[in-house]
């Protein structure tokens, strides 16, 4: 005899709203990674090594983080959904290049990303929250990991005293 799970009261169920403001931020999460490796793999120049390296750490994260918002939405009884096609049409990241790519323009490129996913990181927050506090949380891991990363990556282009550079394609 084959027993159907029964689920108590106290379970609760991720609303449609909460399990797409995770999926949004999910399609992201999977793009930045995809994105970081399409960089570390083709970018070139003067300190190519170092930002070869800031890229592994950024695909490490990216791939980190998306999998934890997936087993988030999972727990939530959502159903996450990063295949190939829905991260190509969902995703909120500018494209970025097939070809080599310079390390200077890798970083602008790399750091739009990273801040395009904060921003949909930061976008649904609240709406977030809101429902689910624990989900929220972990959006400001997230947020926290990735602005710090952006930071980093970016000081390879940056000049003394120059502040904060628009980089946004």
């Amino acid at each position: 005899m084959t027993q159907t799970p029964t689920r108590s009261a106290r379970v609760f169920v991720a609303s449609e709203t909460l399990a797409a403001d995770l999926q949004q931020l999910l399609v992201d999460l999977t793009d930045l990674h995809l994105q970081g490796k399409q960089a570390h793999w083709n970018v070139v120049g003067k300190n190519f090594r170092d930002l070869h390296l800031q890229l592994d750490e950024l695909v490490d994260g990216a791939r980190e983080f998306s999998d934890t918002v997936a087993e988030r939405m999972r727990a939530l009884y959502a159903v996450p959904d990063a295949r190939a096609v829905t991260v190509a049409n969902t995703s909120s990241l500018p494209p970025f290049p097939a070809e080599e790519v310079s390390t200077s323009e890798t970083v602008d490129l790399i750091v739009s990303s990273i801040y395009a996913t904060t921003a949909t990181g930061r976008r649904i927050h609240d709406e977030v929250d809101a429902e689910d506090p624990t989900s929220a949380d972990i959006i400001h891991t997230i947020l926290e990991r990735l602005e710090q990363l952006a930071w980093m990556i970016d000081a390879e282009n940056r000049t003394p005293g120059e502040g904060v550079r628009s980089i946004h394609a």
